[in-house]
């Protein structure tokens, strides 16, 4: 019994630290940069326990999975409704206020779905200073 105690208790703290590390990097983190930001402090937690957590903690609703954005699934603490933005230069993810409802009903062709996500892509406004239309 004493067994089952400690591998919940040390679980439970691994999900805050990884929980922690999305948050404190704020910036849509791969798992990659979450395991990285998590070892860093704590190198005894693998690899594979973070990547693990992190999908538990999104089927779970603790954390948001925004989907495999250039070849990495991204994490997103923010559990609001909003959407996300991708920068097709940098690559940084921000998040977007959600459109009105009014709004996406106005959309051409997309009157009969029910739309629960969306992702914009163009260019941040950091990465539009070195864009020149051509």
């Amino acid at each position: 019994m004493r067994g089952t105690f400690n591998t919940v208790k040390r679980e439970t703290i691994q999900r805050r630290l990884i929980l922690d590390a999305v948050k404190t990097l704020d910036i849509h983190a791969t798992a990659e940069q979450v395991y990285e930001a998590v070892a860093k402090e704590h190198p005894t937690v693998s690899k594979a326990t973070v990547y693990r957590n992190l999908n538990r903690m999104a089927g779970a609703g603790e954390l948001l999975s925004i989907g495999v954005l250039s070849a990495s699934a991204r994490y997103d603490h923010n559990l609001g409704k909003h959407y996300h933005f991708i920068c097709e230069s940098c690559g940084r993810v921000f998040d977007i206020k959600p459109i009105p409802p009014e709004a996406r009903g106005s959309i051409e062709g997309m009157e009969d779905f029910m739309i629960k996500s969306l992702t914009f892509g163009g260019l941040c406004p950091d990465c539009q200073t070195d864009y020149k239309e051509e």
